[in-house]
C-alpha cells in the first residue's frame, strides 16, 4: 500500500489542496464545512491506496493462474 501511496503522493494532494481552496474561494463554502471536506479527502486517500493494492495482488495471482479468470 505504502509504494503505492508513495508513488502517487504529491499529484493527490496537490488535487485535494486544489478542491479544498476552490470550495472556499469559488463555490464559497464556509471554512469548517471546507475542512471536513479536506479530511474526508484525506482519509479516502488511504483507503485508495489499499484497495489498490488489494487489485493489484488480485491482477498478479490472476497472472500466475492462482485465480480462475471467470471468477472476478
Amino acid at each position: 500500500m505504502w509504494e503505492h501511496y508513495r508513488k502517487t503522493f504529491i499529484p493527490i494532494q496537490l488535487l485535494i489542496l486544489t478542491i479544498f481552496f476552490a470550495l472556499i474561494f469559488y463555490w464559497k463554502v464556509p471554512v469548517p464545512s471546507a475542512i471536513v471536506y479536506l479530511l474526508v479527502m484525506e482519509v479516502f486517500s488511504i483507503f485508495g491506496a489499499l484497495w489498490a493494492r488489494r487489485l493489484r495482488r488480485m491482477f498478479a495471482r490472476r497472472e500466475e493462474g492462482l485465480l480462475p479468470r471467470d471468477r472476478y
